[in-house]
């Protein structure tokens, strides 16, 4: 019987599942949808069980598409949006709380508190202290339950980012697991003893007893026995994790850009963890059995949001693909600058108080100047971070590989190799988030033998060079910096 590898991809405003055959290839896939709530204006959560439930629907469906069961399926990957944390009864297995997702910034008042502490944590942790991480949302949930504290303390509470939930989930409550990758975004791991650190658990007053036990990115989870009681869960990464590995940037200064709804920048850095003062991270890559590879990470918080706000906010264009026609019924800009901190900004401002501001405006203004300023504020926000990368890895970049669902645009592809000005590269399979967590499980049942097994696989569809003269750029990265910087200095007070 052909045998395929399911990943399941659980994102931040979607679910998906995806089976992979041996080449790389997409047999077939199914996506749901998430709701996201904002209770109050800052705030970010989701229905935990409607996650579990969107993933229930995409592998069954993604199984009847390609006319399977999961007999068919070797093993099963889990990807998924980190930092986003969730704490549940381990009595019942029901959530205590809406999920406080990664982009929320609710917890802005308990990481101020922690300011004098940075640089401890950021020694021990290779992160900053910001809402983004897990530790504060852990902390913020027990504040808001009643007994929270106490239900730790006595072992009755559980705490998981989201694939620590689903692998709970399906296996029915009898593993609580996590990977080093997801454990490295939580503000509580430390990713040179790579364990749990009591400092920062007493830091932050969260009891062990919460925490899964950490894994290599590729291992046994436990049996899915919710879906089948013989196909092992074998692979476990936080998704930009999962796409550098899907990527196959195994080498010291391969780099890849996610353009999710945030955009995520990260850089191999091999072994041995470099501690940036540029405001990069540095997290763990992944773990294949005793080998970690750590990398350098950017995080814009709005990315193809920003499409999103154009479409449901301003309401200037009815689908996401329809910006790419409305981008071009103009020459350029027209030297108008958006920056969109719906949600402050991200590497290496980390300004969680700026709001989203609009620069340039003139009578000539049309929405077709706003829908490409809004694509070209993307491409700086990445710009941002690959300055920051040049600066702390100082590797000899000549090319840089994206994906996720903005790369669809050919305009903003064009545009991130003309302000890089460097050739861009977009793989046959866009996937790649879901194609890493793949390759983690598959090499771990022995699916795949070795990376260079993998390497074979890949192809790419099509790639950018720079086009626009540097002078040119060098002035537009000019005016966009201005504009971020005239943007932070006007900050009215949060509600």
């Amino acid at each position: 019987m052909r045998k395929f590898i399911l990943a399941i991809d659980q994102g931040t405003t979607s679910s998906r599942a995806i089976l992979f055959d041996h080449s790389g290839h997409i047999i077939s896939s199914a996506v749901r949808e998430l709701e996201l709530l904002y209770p109050h204006e800052g705030y970010v959560e989701a229905d935990p069980l409607k996650i579990w439930i969107s993933v229930n629907d995409v592998v069954n469906e993604v199984l009847i598409k390609a006319n399977c069961t999961m007999k068919s399926v070797d093993s099963i990957g889990v990807t998924n949006q980190r930092e986003t944390t969730i704490v549940w009864d381990k009595k019942t297995g029901i959530p205590v709380y809406n999920a406080v997702v990664w982009q929320s910034r609710q917890t802005v008042d308990i990481c101020n508190a922690l300011e004098d502490k940075k640089d401890f944590i950021h020694k021990k942790t290779g992160l900053l202290i910001n809402p983004y991480f897990s530790a504060s949302k852990i902390r913020y949930i027990l504040d808001h339950i009643k007994n929270g504290q106490k239900r730790a303390e006595n072992g009755e509470l559980l705490f998981g980012t989201v694939d620590t939930w689903l692998i709970y989930k399906m296996t029915n409550g009898k593993k609580h697991l996590t990977d080093v990758t997801n454990a490295s975004r939580t503000l509580l791991y430390n990713i040179f003893d790579m364990k749990w650190d009591d400092e920062l658990l007493k830091l932050f007053n969260i009891p062990k007893a919460m925490l899964p036990q950490v894994c290599p990115s590729s291992y046994d989870f436990g049996v899915a026995s919710y879906f089948s009681p013989n196909v092992h869960i074998y692979g476990d990464a936080g998704d930009q994790h999962a796409s550098l590995f899907g990527h196959n940037c195994f080498e010291v200064g391969d780099f890849k850009n996610t353009y999710g709804t945030g955009c995520f920048m990260l850089m191999n850095i091999g072994t041995k963890p470099i501690l940036s003062d540029k405001g990069l991270l540095t997290t763990v890559a992944w773990q294949v059995k005793n080998k970690i590879v750590y990398a350098l990470e950017g995080s814009v918080f709005i990315g193809g949001a920003a499409v999103q706000w154009l479409r449901d906010g301003l309401k200037v264009i009815k689908t996401a693909s329809e910006s790419e026609e409305s981008a071009r019924k103009v020459e350029s800009s027209d030297g108008i600058y958006v920056v969109p901190a719906f949600v402050g900004l991200g590497t290496p401002y980390w300004d969680d108080e700026v709001r989203g501001a609009m620069f340039g405006i003139t009578r000539a203004t049309t929405k077709y100047h706003i829908v490409r300023a809004t694509l070209e504020a993307i491409a700086y926000q990445s710009y941002d971070l690959f300055e920051c990368m040049l600066k702390d890895a100082g590797a000899d970049i000549k090319s840089l590989r994206v994906d996720g669902g903005a790369t669809a645009n050919p305009i903003l592809m064009q545009f991130q190799s003309d302000i890089l000005q460097i050739e861009v590269k977009k793989p046959k399979v866009l996937e790649t988030t879901a194609l890493g967590v793949a390759y983690l499980a598959g090499l771990y049942s022995g699916y795949w033998t070795n990376v260079e097994d993998i390497k074979a696989t890949h192809e790419y569809d099509c790639k950018y060079e720079p086009k626009m003269d540097p002078k040119e750029v060098e002035k537009r990265i000019e005016g966009w910096k201005l504009a971020v910087a005239s943007a932070r200095m006007f900050k009215p007070k949060r509600k």
